[in-house]
């Protein structure tokens, strides 16, 4: 493979530039193409003087949901629940106003219309932010898929406690056992055990919130932090974990042991436009959702869409972001797997820009500058 500089120039090109701007210390980058890695590297630091390594454990944030939802996915396979299954036939306590027309699809399109409460993560108990989100419904007069937004939080919370009520394991050792561990994703965790934690502090990596290009390291550092499970905000590993991941799905949804994880047909309908050509009331812009991912958004957006792919993906592609931070998505026209993640938080806006001219060098570098989906 060649170096990273000679292959992907620009890219490297864009991160260096967001760390003289103050916008993150260092990234990582993953790219393959027809399943073939053509990049696995970092650049810059994970602490003061400390190189951030392709190996560091990174946290993804929402760039992590689709994991859960290949999860959930799974159990409807074996047929513990179906996408129109009521989340009340499964959660008795799921009793808040309205709440009793949601179904799963609803969870995983971010058509329930939940009430926007906080959920108490990572201060409150499991227990408790399931009591909360349960209690509090839906907003006023809503009706579910009539109004949709962006659901960061409460609804992953709701489908990993499905998912521990069905199974008995908790959430993050169903994603462990049944996800990460079949795809080869070793170093990944959705609650980094006590032990890997303590054998290699150094080895996680430091998220910072960057205000007016000055980098202050957040929370999500401390020790107790990493060992507490949100299934769609928790997720940590190193990035071309999460490529090797939509490597999967691609392989429409055989992992690279040649274990089917997922039907087709399951895959498909996670990538495919569930929700279609809506308003969405989080992003204030129009995007597409399949099955817990996000489609390419470009066709209804000018100018830059929230965890976009770029100029040059073409319009199937599909992969979700992370909040200011990362981005992971499949390319199934060009055979292009991307996950990046960068260790500076500098605001949605900035953080938009800086990735969509991130994607964008990733495909330059590749030679892959038209935007036009084949047949």
């Amino acid at each position: 493979m060649a170096s990273a500089d000679e292959r992907f120039p620009r890219t490297i090109q864009v991160l260096q530039a967001g760390m003289e701007q103050g916008l993150h210390s260092g990234a990582q980058v993953y790219v393959s193409q027809n399943f073939l890695p053509v990049a696995n590297f970092a650049v810059g630091e994970n602490r003061p003087g400390v190189p951030l390594t392709p190996d560091t454990r990174m946290l993804w944030l929402s760039a992590g949901k689709p994991v859960t939802a290949v999860a959930v996915l799974q159990f409807i396979e074996r047929g513990d629940f179906t996408l129109e299954t009521l989340v009340s036939d499964l959660l008795p306590e799921f009793t808040g106003p309205g709440t009793e027309r949601i179904t799963i699809w609803n969870l995983l399109t971010h058509t329930a219309g939940l009430k926007p409460i906080t959920t108490g993560f990572p201060e409150l108990p499991w227990d408790d932010i399931i009591q909360r989100i349960c209690a509090a419904g839906l907003k006023r007069d809503q009706t579910p898929g009539a109004e949709v937004g962006y659901d960061p939080g409460r609804t992953w919370f709701l489908l990993g406690e499905i998912l521990q009520r069905r199974d008995g394991r908790k959430i993050d050792q169903i994603v462990r056992g049944e996800v990460l561990e079949p795809v080869g994703m070793l170093n990944s965790w959705m609650a980094t055990p006590p032990e890997e934690y303590d054998a290699d502090p150094e080895r996680i990596g430091v998220t910072y919130t960057s205000k007016q290009g000055v980098l202050t390291a957040n929370r999500s550092i401390q020790r107790e932090m990493t060992f507490r499970p949100s299934p769609g905000s928790s997720m940590r590993g190193p990035i071309r974990e999460l490529g090797v991941f939509y490597e999967m799905l691609l392989r429409n949804g055989k992992t690279q042991f040649g274990q089917q994880l997922l039907l087709p047909e399951t895959v498909k309908a996670m990538t495919s436009r569930q929700r279609q050509g809506k308003l969405d009331l989080s992003f204030q812009r129009t995007i597409d959702f399949g099955l817990g991912a996000i489609l390419n958004s470009a066709r209804y957006n000018e100018g830059i869409v929230p965890y976009g792919y770029g100029l040059f993906a073409a319009d199937s592609t599909f992969g979700h972001g992370g909040s200011q931070s990362a981005i992971g998505f499949a390319d199934p026209v060009n055979q292009v797997v991307v996950a990046a993640i960068t260790n500076g938080m500098p605001g949605d806006d900035l953080h938009n820009e800086r990735f969509q001219k991130l994607n964008t060098a990733i495909y330059a570098d590749l030679g892959l500058t038209t935007s036009s989906e084949s047949a």
